[in-house]
């Protein structure tokens, strides 16, 4: 439960009095805002214990208090705390009856309790709560996944709707209803047929609410309902719904979740052994890339063997097939059974998955639109191999031949460092990053310890980036050239110098007085200010991308 008014009124070392709304000290509070403002009502959000000291108000005029106290009531304040002592030796009466007639509580803060204190109570009552609802929703997890294992779907139904106090129900890619937990909610479930034919028609994953009127005989069961679609596929073929008498807390949220994810697996064992394998891949993976490295071993079990807990590596490659063929297509390349032809992206998932096979390791290999998507040991043989399929590819490309991004045959692989599974999206963004580094230097492999550990100029080594570095310093260059000066040169030796007048003019071989002039002439013609750090960057940058005249 989140800490109350009446936790905060029995803690032993706030020493807090109640002196109005007695009866109303079981309202929740979600945080405690110290404001001494007249008005502080445009920052409250509602569910706050506001504390003062009335340090800007006059507490002690009636009208005032009763203004003061219907704002902090309509604003949705569960609480008011005064702290006596400070500016009133006492509560004034006045905002004692503003707080009675609104129906306020209002509590006495003894001097001797800063309100530092009470926000620090609160904070941790609520990490307190958070904490209990996160170790209930890890619990329901695992009782979720043992009554599937022993019971199948109905079993799970029926922990899930003891977990959530509600009830749950299963339907089939029809909008049938497969399976209800207690039985009572058949009559229910079968009213939202029509509302899982529409959640169908929308792209997986996907959920809605539904709301209204429900069983008559529960209506405190049914009075919400939460639809979400299972599969990974596009197209949903099977939907789970959970009805409730109130919104889900985070402990029934956890439980609803792990519910989806095992009762995706359970409904695609019915699809080819390779499918559901994919399937199952993809799961696993949006599972760590969202953050979740528990549900994802509680999901992978034994499959991945120790895949999922040592360091790995993150493989994201694309080619230009994969824009132009099926996703049916990159299936059969994903390494199982259908021959990958002369789909480049079938070939590295070939042999990065014979590699682990060879050496007894776990691969995780999944087709991903356009891409591919591996997570290997790092150290390991898949890794290896596909980094020397890589580089074969690369070694077999004429030297003068661009990489064309355009042509089905090309491959692009990006690797990123060594990582976790509490960090797989980092890797994966790094993988990313990799591959894009890849395409803009024409290069079939790049590894993310390589870009970070090298230069970031060679990255800016392009037509459009030349083009605003030619555009920038095109007017100083056509100064020059009319023997006026040497702008160029100047402003080179002055950012190199990091502004140092007297380092700089000494390698120009100038005064530094004439240095000062050709930088107020810099600025001058630019119309840029050379004090702001933006413009010396992008003055420097555009001086290396080009080269010095």
């Amino acid at each position: 439960m989140p800490p109350t008014l009446a936790s905060l009124v029995h803690h032993s070392a706030l020493k807090l009095t109640v002196r109005a709304g007695e009866d109303r000290l079981d309202v929740p509070v979600r945080w405690a805002h110290v404001s001494e403002l007249a008005d502080p009502v445009p920052y409250m959000e509602g569910g706050e214990l506001l504390l003062i000291t009335a340090l800007k108000l006059d507490a002690e005029d009636p009208e005032a208090m009763h203004r003061y106290v219907k704002r902090l009531a309509g604003a949705g304040v569960v609480g008011l705390g005064f702290a006596v002592g400070v500016n009133y030796d006492d509560v004034p009466e006045a905002l004692v009856d503003a707080a009675r007639q609104e129906g306020l509580p209002l509590l006495e803060v003894p001097r001797r309790t800063p309100f530092l204190a009470i926000s620090k109570a609160v904070s941790a009552a609520i990490a307190a709560d958070q904490y209990r609802a996160v170790t209930a929703g890890f619990a329901a997890q695992r009782e979720l996944t043992r009554r599937t294992l022993t019971d199948g779907p109905e079993g799970l139904l029926a922990a899930l709707a003891a977990q959530v106090d509600g009830w749950a129900a299963l339907y089939d890619a029809s909008g049938a209803v497969v399976a209800t937990a207690p039985e009572w909610a058949g009559r229910r479930a079968a009213r939202l047929t029509a509302d899982v034919q529409r959640l169908r028609e929308r792209p997986a994953p996907a959920s809605s609410v539904v709301g209204g009127a429900g069983n008559t005989e529960h209506s405190e069961n049914a009075d919400r309902v939460e639809l979400h679609s299972l599969g990974t596929s596009r197209r949903p073929r099977s939907a789970l719904a959970v009805g409730t008498a109130a919104a889900l807390g985070t402990a029934e949220r956890y439980a609803v979740h792990s519910a989806i994810a095992l009762l995706t697996l359970t409904t695609e064992r019915s699809r080819s052994l390779h499918e559901a394998g994919l399937r199952i891949d993809a799961a696993v993976l949006r599972m760590l890339l969202a953050g979740e490295p528990d549900h994802a071993r509680t999901v992978a079990g034994d499959l991945y063997g120790g895949l999922l807990d040592a360091p790995f590596r993150m493989i994201v490659a694309e080619s230009g097939a994969a824009r132009n063929r099926t996703s049916t297509a990159a299936h059969t390349a994903a390494g199982t059974g259908g021959d990958p032809g002369g789909d480049p992206l079938g070939v590295l998932a070939e042999a990065a998955e014979s590699a682990a096979a060879r050496a007894g390791e776990a691969v995780l290999v999944v087709p991903d639109g356009e891409r591919l998507v591996v997570l290997a040991t790092d150290g390991g043989a898949a890794v290896a191999a596909c980094v020397e399929h890589a580089s074969a590819l690369e070694a077999a490309r004429p030297a003068a031949e661009p990489l064309a991004g355009g042509d089905e045959e090309s491959l692009v692989v990006g690797l990123s460092a060594p990582s976790g599974p509490i960090a797989a999206a980092t890797a994966y963004k790094q993988a990313q990053q990799a591959l894009s580094v890849a395409r803009r230097r024409g290069r079939v492999c790049v590894e993310h310890e390589h870009v970070a550990a090298g230069s970031v100029l060679p990255l800016l080594a392009d037509d459009a980036v030349r083009a605003f570095a030619d555009g920038l310093l095109r007017a100083l260059r056509d100064h020059d050239a009319t023997g006026r000066g040497d702008l160029v040169a100047s402003l080179r030796a002055w950012l190199s110098r990091h502004g140092q007048w007297d380092a700089a003019a000494a390698d120009l071989g100038v005064h530094r007085h004439t240095l000062r002039y050709r930088m107020r002439r810099v600025e001058e013609i630019l119309g840029r200010s050379l004090d702001d750090p933006d413009v010396r960057m992008e003055l420097w940058l555009a001086l290396k991308t080009t080269a010095p005249e």
